[in-house]
């Protein structure tokens, strides 16, 4: 799968393409829909499928301190589409600029100058131009001024019932309030947040529980604060863990941090390594406990409880 940063890397002998657009924020069910859907469209016009998507969050150039928490990097996204048998990702800048494009021009410019559309394929609440002034109904005119279909889909077929309408918006709401099974289940996987390992207090190492200290990239949507079971993943080799996210109440912490010790591994030398990091399940929220011994005493029931919740997974 090609990955392009801008208009000016899409390879000037690019054919015609089935284009699929939006933020796509967690890749979750109703997105796979539509890309798997520009995917097979793709295949029966014998062209090829190309994801658009943006970075940054365009809420934050029109609506600056808006930004949502967001689900997925603009690379794990990338990586979430080709899965799903797309042939390229193209990561447009959204700039001030971009955004005072007209719905014209912005079909024009990209859809037709650079990727050759012959058909796109996006959700049925689709919104692009300046001030958004670009609907499903519209990008339809366009395409038929300039030679592609369009097709508008749900975010849930029929037969799977309204319950599964669902949107970024819903995932971030579960994730930011802790219920990360729940957001799982939508996402059809656990949550992830990633970033380089960083060096820390050290006191998980002096207490027997050594931790990747994860520095996330800003607007990154951390769940609530608390003890989870889940994943360390390095090198794609997906770790157990148990995982502690907040301020460290029982050393007057004030920094807000992720942090994962895979358990039984005292072994492992991660600093400034990237790793990510996977929700499966809350075990309990943020606690300051009497005495260190009692600290001591729930971190271990933590890890037992975190090896019962996946060993059932």
């Amino acid at each position: 799968m090609q990955r392009w940063r801008g208009l000016d890397e899409v390879p000037g002998d690019w054919g015609p393409s089935v284009v699929t657009i939006g933020f796509f924020d967690g890749v979750h069910h109703g997105h796979r829909r539509v890309v798997r859907r520009a995917v097979e469209l793709a295949r029966e016009r014998g062209a090829r499928a190309v994801v658009l998507t943006f970075d940054p969050h365009p809420s934050e150039v029109v609506r600056p301190g808006t930004h949502p928490a967001l689900l997925t990097t603009p690379d794990y996204r990338s990586d979430l589409m080709s899965s799903l048998g797309v042939d390229a990702v193209l990561v447009l800048p959204f700039t001030a600029e971009l955004s005072k494009q007209s719905p014209a021009e912005f079909v024009e410019r990209v859809l037709v100058d650079r990727l050759h559309a012959v058909a796109v394929v996006v959700g049925e609440n689709f919104r692009f131009g300046h001030k958004a002034a670009g609907n499903v109904a519209v990008l339809t005119e366009l395409g038929a001024k300039h030679g592609f279909t369009v097709q508008g889909l749900a975010l849930a077929a029929p037969e799977e019932g309204e319950e599964s309408r669902f949107s970024s918006t819903d995932v971030r709401r579960m994730v930011l309030t802790g219920d990360v099974e729940t957001a799982a289940l939508r996402l059809d996987r656990p949550h992830r947040v990633e970033g380089p390992v960083v060096h820390g207090a050290k006191r998980g190492r002096e207490l027997g529980f050594p931790t990747a200290n994860v520095e996330t990239p800003q607007y990154t949507a951390i769940p609530a604060d608390g003890v989870y079971a889940g994943w360390l993943v390095v090198d794609g080799e997906r770790l157990p863990a148990a995982i502690s996210v907040g301020t460290n109440p029982q050393f007057d912490g004030q920094l807000r941090t992720v942090e994962a010790y895979a358990l039984d591994r005292t072994d492992l030398d991660l600093y400034d390594r990237h790793v990510a990091v996977e929700f499966v399940a809350r075990v309990r929220g943020q606690e300051r406990f009497a005495s260190l011994e009692e600290f001591i005493g729930r971190m271990n029931q933590d890890v037992a409880k975190v090896r019962v919740l996946l060993n059932s997974q």
